[in-house]
């Protein structure tokens, strides 16, 4: 088996002077075999998850579930692990022909004519796919908007099957770090804020499809 390898931590200060500013990026932690994704959910979903090692209980293998590749994005969405059913933040190691697979399946969640052609063969597309790509404008720890897109990805139907077991390689409950670098976001100490290492995302498909390409 392949040897799992663990989440690299920098100071946040340090990665924007090497991230892009504006375009679409998927901005990851990764290797040739690994990719880290993050969820937050409530803690009875969350806590089972971590202790089983794969989604089940009350986890709905009905519902479309978003995974995030960018650890801020994620910040953006639960609060830093504050809202309400979003307390328990996981990263989650992914199989990185997995997600490359996401990619390769991924229909747009809203209309582009340079990849669709017309508008009836995208609503087709998005009838048929288990996976949706929707890209929104990424933010800062303040939660502040940014010229640089982030991505997501929803999975569904056979698709959110696969990869509540067979997809991943490792659960982690990160929800103390969170907790822990929030308090530097609200004092504004942005010099000691740490979070996971990113780098923009190189795609390796041997597909020909560019339904994830801007």
């Amino acid at each position: 088996m392949k040897k799992l390898f663990k989440m690299k931590l920098k100071k946040y200060k340090e990665q924007i002077e090497e991230w892009p500013t504006e375009g679409y990026h998927i901005m990851a932690q990764y290797n040739e075999n690994h990719i880290i994704v993050y969820q937050s959910y409530r803690p009875e979903i969350g806590n089972f998850a971590v202790k089983n090692q794969y989604f089940g209980g009350a986890f709905s293998l009905e519902r479309m579930t978003w995974i995030k590749p960018n650890f801020l994005w994620m910040m953006y969405r639960n609060g830093w692990g504050t809202k309400e059913g979003q307390e328990v933040v996981l990263a989650i190691h992914l199989k990185r022909e997995a997600f490359e697979r996401y990619l390769e399946k991924a229909v747009w969640s809203s209309f582009n004519a340079t990849i669709y052609e017309s508008r009836k063969n995208w609503q087709n597309a998005v009838k048929t796919s288990s996976i949706r790509l929707q890209w929104d404008p990424d933010h800062d720890p303040y939660g502040e908007k940014v010229k640089r897109k982030a991505i997501q990805i929803g999975i569904r139907n056979d698709e959110i099957k696969r990869f509540s077991k067979e997809d991943i390689l490792k659960i982690e409950d990160i929800s103390t770090f969170v907790a822990e670098q929030y308090q530097h976001v609200k004092n504004k100490e942005l010099d000691k804020l740490m979070m996971p290492e990113e780098k923009p995302y190189i795609i390796n498909l041997s597909s020909t499809n560019n339904s994830f390409t801007v």
